[in-house]
């Protein structure tokens, strides 16, 4: 068994593993301090991975792919840590975020359609001002005075993320367009890919402290729809609309 201990949403988290991968996938955010809580993996949780996953191939159609174990040991261990945080009004978001002078804009879409590619356009075009927080699974923390979001080591397959918290601007739903348009929308226009791009737990309870938090976070962030090409100009159109 391995153990080591991680900051990670400003929660220290001791991670108990039965492979070494999770603890070097989690280095940059290493701590001394305190555990708040900790977690621990069991062969029994990595099958769930297997079988979750075996799960969503079939239903979308594709061949089943296969994982090592250790792999899989560092989605069950994300996943205790999200049900845990659950607790502090921290919620586990699919999408990419970059900040743009100390803000987070966070783009969310179905897979394939591009969100680390026009993350991108906005490094390129924005240059220094901007830096990754999360390309793959942020957290984000739900307060009284709105929402913060962090990077975490669950960062994608192009490994992007910086070890911070920036408050969250706006979450823009990606679609793909030969004209680069954005639109604010409602919470009910984007409730069904909110739902659809934060974790849900299998337990009733977690589940309906998941929906509440879903609930916050529309009501506490302005939220958009952005049609947009591959161009840079994108990322210009996207920014200009989310800070207008």
């Amino acid at each position: 068994m391995f153990k080591g201990k991680y900051k990670i949403a400003d929660k220290v988290v001791e991670i108990n593993s039965i492979y070494i991968q999770v603890q070097d996938l989690c280095a940059d955010y290493s701590c001394d301090d305190n555990a708040d809580f900790s977690v621990t993996v069991s062969q029994s949780d990595i099958d769930f991975e297997r079988d979750k996953s075996a799960a969503e191939d079939i239903k979308e159609g594709i061949p089943t792919r296969v994982f090592s174990d250790s792999y899989l040991e560092t989605l069950a261990v994300y996943r205790q840590i999200t049900e845990h945080l659950l607790d502090d009004d921290v919620l586990l978001f699919h999408g990419s975020v970059i900040a743009v002078d100390g803000e987070g804009f966070l783009f969310t879409a179905k897979s394939g359609t591009g969100k680390s590619t026009h993350t991108r356009l906005w490094r390129k075009f924005f240059g220094e001002r901007a830096f990754m927080v999360n390309d793959d699974k942020p957290l984000i923390r739900l307060t009284d005075n709105g929402a913060v979001v962090y990077g975490t080591p669950w960062d994608g397959k192009h490994r992007l993320s910086t070890n911070t918290s920036v408050p969250l601007r706006a979450i823009c739903i990606l679609e793909r367009s030969a004209e680069n348009h954005i639109n604010k929308i409602t919470r009910k226009d984007a409730y069904a890919m909110l739902m659809q791009q934060t974790h849900r737990p299998g337990n009733a309870v977690k589940m309906a402290k998941t929906l509440t938090l879903i609930d916050r976070l529309g009501e506490n962030v302005s939220l958009y729809r952005l049609g947009c090409n591959m161009d840079i100009s994108a990322a210009e159109v996207a920014y200009n609309g989310m800070k207008g």
